[in-house]
């Protein structure tokens, strides 16, 4: 599976962006579509997820800022961001996964900088 996500950018402090991921196929059930994220000097860490079967997770960091989506039409997942803060600047990576693997994006850069 391939994985093309898109949507980064720089913003200020308070804006919004929304990334995309789009798959190259459908994914086999059950499956998992998330972000992940990593700054400079850390280590990648999970931002959001989302199951076949509904399930949804949030980072502390992000909850109640951050919305994640999908259309399973367009093999595709979302990453909403909102009020945004300079903590969040990091490449975010999609992942895919199902009982083929787990795949990754390219990533996508997200600055958040006035």
């Amino acid at each position: 599976v391939q994985l093309q996500a898109f949507g980064g950018g720089l913003v200020q402090p308070g804006g919004s962006l929304r990334l995309s991921c789009v798959a190259s196929r459908s994914m086999n059930s059950p499956n998992a579509m998330g972000w992940y994220r990593q700054a400079p000097g850390k280590q990648r860490e999970l931002v959001a997820a989302t199951t076949s079967g509904g399930s949804i997770y949030y980072a502390d960091s992000v909850k109640g800022r951050f919305n994640i989506s999908r259309d399973n039409a367009k093999n595709a997942v979302y990453l909403q961001m909102n009020s945004l803060k300079p903590e969040d600047t990091a490449v975010y990576y999609c992942n895919a996964a199902d009982g083929s693997g787990g795949f990754w994006g390219q990533g996508t850069l997200v600055t958040v900088s006035s």
